[in-house]
């Protein structure tokens, strides 16, 4: 089946990364899941090779491009290795769409050039303790100092990927209380310099899957936000974090997708090399039958995320498209993957084999960006039930 969605640019690129995936990360992988995260000096590599500059416009050092497709190449060919780039994929998805869309040109030139070269790595720090999905109930907080120079800023947040490794953090904090009519009121997002006295990162995550992603707790004691470093308006916080939600949920969708397709690609090999009872594994009709199922339910997530990447790109994906895209695509992935984990027998479940890192890095896509429950309320919704 021919796609159509990529062209002879995004091939090219495809190529050097595969390349530099194959040089510069599968040899050392292993170290980096027993480390629990990617090297620092990794993303400077990634800098050097133009992945945090696509979408970064000309005359801050990018290549100008206004498309995800670059960045879905990226998640196809990361999948298809077995492998995670750590907080890299937080920092474009995440963090550079708060940036073009809120950044002052001031702020955009004290940013952008360090985020496209790797000096500053970005991180977005939503969550809290306690609070999960709920953000208008978070009680961080940014009071203005009496002199106007700076914002004090207290509180906590956790589960916040790249976290660790950040040099700078858009957290979302309450610099007003909520109004009676209106709890998502009075919150304001600022880009915090990591470096800051009174800023502190707390553990580093023990996580099921993504061993490679450092995830973090924050912690914030009297840390003093020059108010320079203001995102956007006070306490117009909540609407821009719905802003990116589309994006963040089509990213997830495109990578549940990915991973399923890698774990047809590793799964083929193995019972094409693994013999049973005098004979390979594939000669054996159940395997046909369940590696054919699970092509045809990979067959219809690429066209799924395929449409979703156009009308992405086209500023047309909807709320309750990328709602469903994820929906469709996190559960497919979960089925698949789980149908070649159990192909692969006891080896499956062995961390040296790419399918069983793959299943654990799999459970999180129905849960993060809103769960599989949260996108069907929000379809729902849209088909106005």
């Amino acid at each position: 089946m021919r796609r159509t969605v990529f062209n002879e640019d995004h091939e090219a690129f495809r190529e050097t990364l595969r390349a530099f995936i194959e040089a510069e990360v599968v040899p050392v992988y292993d170290e980096w899941f027993a480390a629990g995260q990617a090297p620092r000096e990794f993303y400077y590599k990634l800098g050097e090779l133009g992945v945090f500059g696509i979408n970064v416009p000309e005359e801050f050092g990018g290549a100008g491009l206004e498309s995800h497709k670059f960045e879905a190449v990226l998640t196809e060919e990361t999948a298809r290795a077995g492998v995670n780039f750590g907080g890299s994929g937080v920092h474009v998805l995440l963090g550079l769409p708060y940036i073009k869309m809120l950044a002052t040109d001031e702020q955009k030139k004290r940013y952008l050039e360090k985020f496209v070269s790797g000096e500053e790595m970005w991180a977005l720090a939503m969550t809290e303790p306690g609070t999960g999905s709920d953000v208008a109930g978070m009680k961080t907080t940014a009071k203005l100092s009496e002199d106007g120079t700076h914002y004090v800023l207290n509180g906590a947040k956790t589960f916040i990927t790249g976290g660790v490794h950040a040099d700078r953090v858009i957290v979302c904090a309450r610099t007003s209380a909520p109004r009676e009519d209106d709890r998502r009121y009075g919150i304001s997002l600022f880009a915090v310099d990591t470096k800051l006295e009174g800023y502190s990162v707390g553990r580093k995550l023990d996580k099921l899957g993504l061993r490679t992603s450092d995830t973090a707790e924050l912690a914030f004691v009297d840390v003093k936000v020059p108010v320079e470093d203001l995102l956007g308006e006070e306490n117009k916080g909540f609407g821009y974090l719905g802003h990116n939600l589309a994006s963040e949920r089509w990213g997830i969708a495109f990578g549940a997708y990915a991973q399923a397709k890698a774990a047809i690609r590793f799964t083929k090999q193995y019972v094409q090399d693994r013999t049973v009872f005098g004979k390979p594994v594939a000669a054996f009709q159940n395997t046909k039958f369940e590696l054919a199922a699970c092509q045809a339910e990979v067959d219809a997530a690429e066209a799924v995320v395929d449409r979703a990447t156009e009308a992405l790109d086209a500023g047309e994906l909807t709320a309750a498209e990328a709602a469903s895209a994820k929906l469709f695509c996190t559960e497919v992935a979960h089925r698949v993957i789980d149908k070649c984990l159990q192909l692969h027998g006891g080896y499956g479940f062995m961390n040296e084999y790419p399918i069983a890192r793959l299943y654990a890095d799999n459970r999180v896509n129905r849960i993060y960006g809103g769960t599989s429950e949260v996108m069907k309320m929000i379809i729902a919704k849209d088909m106005g039930l």
